[in-house]
């Protein structure tokens, strides 16, 4: 409503003073200072709207995940990996999946690196994870703050494409035009100044606005592709300065958020007055959309060179350190969802690190993914070189207990709290079979995918130790195969001095125990109560004895 008052202003003003063409320039020229000024007023005040609309949808967002509602945020379908060590068993991504729970990121970078991490298979630097995830879930203000503002950066331009354009850059100002449109523009304001004091007339004015166009159109080719670029990566280093500026402004203690950090903290000066000065001259490069500014501007300032000489001078300064300050406010965007997570559980417990026997100890452990309140939690014990064969019913719990298991392992390695009350872990990698599938388009039958798979983990304890989680090894085959076959490959996994855990409903298997010493047997037990099945899902010692697929069969009026 301003701006539109001192428009009309503005006009009644030149309507009084159409007859002195110096009076109405004046006029105008103020009221575009003026208006400009509104305008960048104006979009601060939206700017501080739109945040706090995003720190609104923040807590809204984790009410709705504290009640279990999920399912609409990011699947993270399209970082799924085809055989890789554990993600495609695990419930890793997809709709109701660990990445969909525990994500909050708002950068398409951060989402990425969020996605490696879990996806990373590392067992190095776990305290100095958890550490620092542990300090970002003490800073929740912080985080919301830092993520409201990484919800804004809106650009159609991927990161990737913008740190491209800036390694592959070619110059093409001279440079002598560091000094020639300073010279120009003050020559400029004499020849007005003569202008307006009547010591030159009109043609003098005109003649030297030509000689400003026609220097600018020597360059406009290459002055358009430039702008073109520079227009779809404003936004973006514009956003970045503000998270930058976020992550200069706070203090951390944490080793690992220090080392992040200290690559924004610039010996002479901080990465967020460097971009803002970038972004300042992709601003005034994008003036040039202003009819008067592009006009006047090339006219009498040759303002297009300029900009473009100070663009080129900065990428030629700056420009190598883009891609790591992309990297550092992906990291913390991914670091924060992990201590988004750790404040959102503080039942969770982190991981004590030993070096021992034991390889996993959990009390009270559960899957994060189901509902605490009806939860059944177990404590389990699994020491180095150990196999637990698991016999069940259907429907006991053996899949959920798998993944539990993956899951922590998972968890722990990423520095992250896990489901359980207390947990030692000495850290160790992952590796799982549990849903192998058929390819039509590789024509591939389903058994011969899952020798596969068991032969891809057969190399890779070759190579490094793991923890090998397997439910019901070659399901594709006869009973009697089956059973040779996978007592077999028990052996050659207890010879390879792995750790692990093995499903399965061939009882046959937990003869194993009584020549393997590292082999035992653990179940989960079903009761039909009253015609009715009922599960209690408590991990217990021993094999199980009660099956019940032809009770369902009968239940379910299947068979009679």
């Amino acid at each position: 409503m301003i701006r539109l008052v001192v428009f009309c202003l503005m006009a009644f003003g030149v309507y009084l003073t159409f007859g002195n063409i110096k009076l109405v320039i004046g006029l105008i020229s103020i009221t575009i200072v003026i208006f400009i000024y509104l305008v960048s007023r104006h979009t601060d005040l939206q700017y501080k709207f739109d945040k706090i609309q995003a720190i609104l949808q923040i807590n809204t967002t984790e009410l709705e995940v504290l009640q279990r509602k999920f399912n609409h945020l990011p699947m993270g379908n399209e970082f799924e990996v085809d055989g890789h060590y554990f993600s495609q068993d695990i419930d890793l991504f997809g709709r109701g999946s660990f990445y969909q729970y525990a994500n909050r990121t708002d950068l398409k970078h951060g989402s990425e690196v969020l996605a490696s991490m879990l996806l990373e298979n590392s067992i190095e630097n776990i305290p100095l994870k958890q550490e620092a995830i542990k300090e970002l879930s003490k800073m929740p203000r912080w985080r919301q703050n830092f993520s409201a503002i990484a919800s804004l950066v809106k650009t159609k331009t991927p990161y990737h494409v913008i740190n491209n354009w800036i390694k592959t850059y070619q110059a093409f100002v001279p440079k002598y035009m560091r000094f020639f449109p300073i010279v120009f523009s003050l020559v400029s304001i004499l020849i007005v100044t003569l202008y307006f004091t009547d010591n030159l007339n009109g043609w003098g004015v005109v003649l030297w606005l030509f000689l400003g166009l026609g220097i600018t159109r020597i360059f406009s080719n290459k002055i358009n592709i430039l702008a073109e670029n520079t227009s779809k990566a404003q936004s973006t280093f514009q956003q970045y300065q503000l998270l930058i500026l976020e992550l200069e402004k706070i203090e951390f203690n944490a080793s690992l958020l220090i080392e992040q950090q200290s690559a924004i903290l610039l010996d002479s000066l901080r990465a967020s007055k460097v971009l803002e000065e970038f972004s300042k001259i992709l601003n005034a490069l994008d003036q040039r959309n202003n009819m008067l500014v592009g006009f006047l501007g090339n006219a009498f300032l040759l303002w297009d060179i300029h900009q473009c000489y100070k663009i080129e001078r900065w990428l030629q300064i700056h420009g190598n350190k883009i891609e790591e300050w992309f990297n550092v406010i992906a990291f913390f965007d991914a670091y924060n969802s992990l201590g988004n997570f750790a404040f959102n559980h503080p039942g969770y417990a982190f991981p004590k690190i030993v070096n021992g026997e034991v390889i996993l100890k959990s009390d009270n452990a559960g899957h994060p993914l189901l509902d605490p309140e009806i939860s059944i939690l177990n404590d389990f014990k699994i020491a180095a070189e150990q196999f637990f064969i698991i016999t069940g019913a259907n429907m006991a719990g053996k899949s959920t207990f798998l993944r539990t298991v993956s899951l922590q392992i998972m968890m722990a390695n990423v520095g992250l709290p896990v489901c359980a009350s207390s947990v030692e872990y000495s850290p160790i990698k992952l590796i799982t079979s549990m849903r192998t599938v058929d390819s039509l388009a590789d024509d591939e039958s389903y058994f011969f995918s899952e020798l596969k798979r068991l032969k891809f983990i057969v190399d890779e304890i070759k190579k490094d130790h793991y923890f090998i989680v397997l439910d019901e090894i070659l399901k594709g085959t006869n009973s009697t195969d089956k059973a040779i076959g996978s007592r077999k490959f028990i052996e050659r996994l207890v010879a390879s001095k792995s750790t692990g855990i093995i499903a399965t409903h061939d009882l046959s298997l937990c003869k194993a125990a009584d020549d393997l010493p590292q082999v035992h047997n653990y179940y989960f037990d079903a009761e039909i109560i009253n015609d009715e099945l009922h599960f209690d899902y408590t991990f217990k010692k021993g094999v199980c004895q009660n099956m019940n697929a032809s009770f369902l069969l009968k239940k379910m009026h299947i068979v009679d």
